[in-house]
């Protein structure tokens, strides 16, 4: 209380204080007298004969726990802000993570490493049962985080006791450890120094060379923390059920390497496998392997820029005469919770709206939908407006507004799309001339959407990615002496990327919770995906009659909302079994995605995204913000050139494909001998999830959350 009156609090001052009360204490207790002062001695001398020390040791602690809890008994306690936010178990779950930050955090200091992860493991146990004590711990340390603080938190899974905690739980998907790897960059990268990641493969290193397909993870961990091994869970696991090698980047992270070197460094991985054809990993190099990219929260945002790097490569004559040659895009893209936007604004735009509401999403987004929409009826205690309403614009008393024509359509990036765009940059609003009594009042311009918060504001009080997390994260993966333009930068906030780009992306999967502060980039990046991928497709209709089929949204992107979960649930499976079934359902999303491609091989005999590779070298520099040719932005393009005559190129490309063709029929057997053998043991495949129920509402879900406090209607909300 002391260091509050004096208008400036301290824990050092808290300490001293402690120190003094407890000194002072234990000198009386020792030197002054035991029935304690004269006032006092005469009631303490017949107390005595009544009460034993035992009851009396009792009495005291009791006493401090009525004081400590008085409110609660009393109904004075304020209200738990998160008992509805989340399911039960992931709750829980929850409780588990915030006692390990809460005592991993408090042994941080020791020096001893031995004495330190003993002491974290002690602590932690201390913070399961004082769960009040965690998060207020937590919620402080997170007002002044470091970046020591976010890696010791998002290590911890790597220190021995959790480590072989987590072995334990864990069921046996592989026989074969992972294997740590190197791979050398292409000769013209403007970086010499090898890149490591972690082969997660289930055979002998001589088994590699049966295989033409490849998973490329990169993992999460805000771009400061968390190397491959953090995520054994899901990597056994995809490698165990697909059989196939799956390859963890451990890339340089931030502050020691900031933007763009991470993102540099998995471009490079990428040309070189696909230079080398895969021998950089052990595979044959007969065949140029098929390539699926995953990535989870900062991962997702890397594996994202990635493939629009990929898809830029050598795109345009400038980047052909830098040393750049295109590139084969990847066969399929695996998202989950992925931070797409390093711009946190408070607000929705109305081009964001258009895409959560899309008629062909309303199914996937109706939660999400709704929960917006109703921010301002509940948070004003109005009754529940009709599903329709957001469909007719309100009927206003100010005279009409008229817009300007819309912009030309231009390859240039989509500030519009972020939470925090620049208005500049937004089509302007002229107002009409209503005549010679024109008013001189403002008037409001009509609303095309109703006014929603977005996910990272709505639930700032998260457990597990808080916005005080988000601005050190971003903070330090610029970097001090970066200054990115986060209304133009793309490869820094993937969902600013252009349509021409977004055109050619690979099949894409997200993977969300519907309360991670994330869920909006995953919503409106793949609605961009979907709008832009429809757009090329009519193009390409008008342009070739022989396009019959109906544009299908499920063939370009696929997005599965969580309800009642949010950010980073694969990574502590341990705590929430819940998630084996998530990861599971990515690694039947990437069986799905090699065996389209296969498919599609079989069928066309030609190589699509993953089947081409120039043999020219390979090189790239990061695509500079001052950039805005419209030539930059063009789409793939592949080429074969031979030093040795024409006849030999078509001789090796035939015997290529032949190859192919072999290595897809021998594979196709073996998954259905595979198949049959699972049938006859009686292995039944489990039901597949589906999006959220067409009767739930994501944006209702989320208003009531926020606002339902206010006005007394917060006990709807389900568990």
């Amino acid at each position: 209380m002391i260091d509050h009156v004096l208008g400036r609090p301290s824990v050092q001052f808290r300490k001293i204080q402690v120190l003094a009360v407890v000194s002072f204490w234990s000198f009386y207790l020792f030197r002054g007298h035991k029935h304690g002062p004269p006032t006092l001695r005469k009631i303490s001398r017949r107390l005595s004969t009544i009460l034993t020390p035992w009851q009396t040791l009792v009495l005291t602690l009791l006493y401090l726990y009525i004081a400590r809890n008085l409110g609660k008994l009393l109904g004075l306690e304020c209200p738990e802000p998160l008992a509805n936010l989340y399911t039960r178990s992931y709750f829980r779950a929850t409780w588990v993570t915030t006692a390990m930050d809460a005592g991993f955090w408090s042994a941080m200091r020791i020096r001893r490493k031995w004495l330190r992860d003993l002491a974290s493991i002690v602590f932690t146990g201390y913070y399961l049962i004082a769960a009040e004590q965690a998060d207020e711990k937590v919620r402080k340390i997170r007002g002044m985080l470091t970046v020591d603080h976010l890696r010791v938190s998002w290590n911890k899974g790597t220190t021995p006791y959790l480590s072989f905690l987590t072995n334990l739980l864990r069921p046996r998907f592989m026989r074969y450890p992972p294997r740590q790897i190197r791979i050398p960059r292409p000769p013209n990268s403007d970086y010499k120094e090898p890149v490591s990641g972690w082969l997660y493969f289930d055979g002998p290193l001589s088994a590699l060379k049966k295989h033409t397909k490849v998973v490329l993870d990169i993992p999460g961990g805000g771009f400061i923390a968390m190397d491959p091994r953090t995520n054994d869970d899901k990597l056994f696991a995809w490698a165990g059920k697909t059989g196939l090698p799956v390859l963890s980047l451990d890339y340089k992270k931030a502050p020691e390497f900031p933007y763009p070197y991470a993102l540099n460094e998995c471009f490079d991985v990428y040309s070189t496998i696909m230079a080398s054809r895969g021998r950089c990993l052990g595979l044959s190099g007969e065949v140029v392997p098929k390539i699926v990219i995953t990535g989870d929260s900062a991962g997702g945002n890397l594996a994202t820029g990635l493939t629009i790097m990929i898809i830029e490569a050598g795109s345009t004559h400038t980047r052909q005469f830098l040393g750049q040659q295109p590139l084969p895009i990847p066969d399929g893209l695996v998202l989950i919770y992925p931070g797409l936007d390093m711009n946190i604004g408070n607000w929705m735009s109305d081009e964001q709206m258009s895409l959560i509401k899309d008629r062909r999403m309303r199914k996937t987004n109706r939660t999400f939908i709704r929960q917006k929409s109703m921010q301002y009826t509940m948070a004003a205690g109005t009754p529940h407006h009709s599903e329709d309403e957001d469909q007719t614009p309100p009927t206003l008393t100010s005279p009409a507004l008229a817009t300007s024509p819309a912009p030309l359509s231009i390859t240039l990036p989509s500030p519009q799309y972020s939470t925090a765009a620049p208005s500049l940059l937004s089509p302007p609003v002229t107002r009409k001339q209503p005549g010679p009594e024109q008013s001189p009042s403002h008037h409001p311009e009509p609303l095309k959407t109703r006014l929603a918060m977005s996910s990272m504001i709505s639930y700032f009080n998260d457990r597990i990615l808080s916005p005080e997390m988000m601005r050190a994260m971003i903070i330090l993966y610029i970097g001090p002496h970066n200054r990115p333009d986060f209304s133009q930068d793309y490869l820094l906030s993937p969902i600013l990327a252009p349509d021409s780009v977004l055109s050619q992306f690979p099949k894409t999967y997200f993977l969300t919770g519907e309360r991670d502060p994330l869920v909006d980039d995953t919503v409106i990046f793949a609605g961009r995906i979907r709008r832009a991928k429809a757009a090329k497709y009519l193009l390409d209709q008008t342009s070739d009659i022989r396009l019959h089929k109906e544009f299908d949204d499920r063939d370009v992107v696929e997005v599965v909302l969580i309800p009642g979960i949010s950010h980073g649930f694969l990574q502590f499976v341990g705590v929430f079994p819940e998630g084996w079934k998530y990861i599971h359902r990515c690694s039947r999303w990437i069986e799905h995605i090699f065996a389209a491609a296969e498919e599609r091989e079989l069928r066309g005999g030609a190589v699509t995204p993953g089947g081409y590779r120039s043999s020219g070298s390979l090189h790239h520099q990061r695509r500079k913000t001052a950039e805005s040719s419209g030539d930059e932005d063009m789409g793939l393009e592949m080429s074969i050139s031979s030093s040795k005559g024409k006849g030999k190129a078509v001789i090796s490309k035939e015997e290529e494909r032949k190859k192919k063709e072999k290595l897809l029929r021998e594979q196709l057997r073996e998954r259905g001998e595979r198949r049959k053998r699972e049938r006859s043991g009686g292995m039944e495949r489990r039901k597949s999830m589906v999006s959220l129920a067409s009767e739930d509402d994501l944006l209702g879900r989320r208003m009531l959350g926020l606002a339902g406090p206010l006005t007394g209607r917060g006990d709807v909300l389900d568990d």
